[in-house]
């Protein structure tokens, strides 16, 4: 199989797979070295496939539509809670970042798009394969949301502000993340 036929089997296989493929598994699938399929991929996104790097392997991004930064607060005990809430209302939850005041913006991929993901993340931070983010910074943290239309999002928002985990905007922050003026965002709390 020469390079132009195992990309386009590499594409065929992430097309086909929702959840993350590891470049272990494309290289032997593949008969090749990892570094192979790393150059592959290269190549791939140079064409104008976005490919996400993830923790779990090689994804294609999804076609959103919308998409939307909540700043929410909540416990860590209710971390799969809001996860869930987001994913279960047809939303994708791209990542998670702090606005900090003297690191700035620290932020992290999740992409997670089911009960599922949202499980394993919890349960990877319970073996303490790393904290929460959200802690450095007393609890409040912004996720970056997809979801098909903007409809999907104003039920996901209402939903976390129904649940109280929606965290009203301060002054020191760089940008409204819902749009309009600090004002509007204000009065429509």
């Amino acid at each position: 199989m020469n390079g132009q036929e195992r990309r386009k089997k590499i594409l065929q296989t992430l097309t086909e797979n929702k959840k993350p493929v590891s470049g272990a598994s494309l290289a032997k699938m593949m008969q090749v070295s990892r570094q192979i399929i790393v150059q592959d991929i290269a190549l791939l996104r140079q064409a104008g496939t976005v490919i996400l790097s993830t923790n779990q392997g090689y994804l294609l991004q999804e076609r959103w539509n919308a998409s939307r930064v909540f700043k929410t607060i909540h416990s860590d005990s209710e971390v799969e809670e809001e996860l869930a809430m987001i994913v279960d209302h047809g939303g994708k939850i791209k990542d998670v970042f702090v606005y900090h005041r003297v690191y700035g913006v620290v932020r992290g991929d999740m992409n997670i798009s089911s009960r599922l993901d949202a499980h394993r993340f919890v349960t990877d931070i319970s073996l303490g394969k790393s904290s929460l983010l959200k802690n450095i910074t007393a609890g409040y943290h912004y996720h970056t949301v997809l979801a098909e239309d903007e409809e999907t999002l104003d039920i996901i928002q209402e939903k976390l502000s129904e649940r109280g985990f929606l965290a009203p905007l301060q002054d020191y922050e760089p940008v409204d993340f819902w749009g309009g003026t600090q004002e509007a965002v204000k009065e429509a709390r």
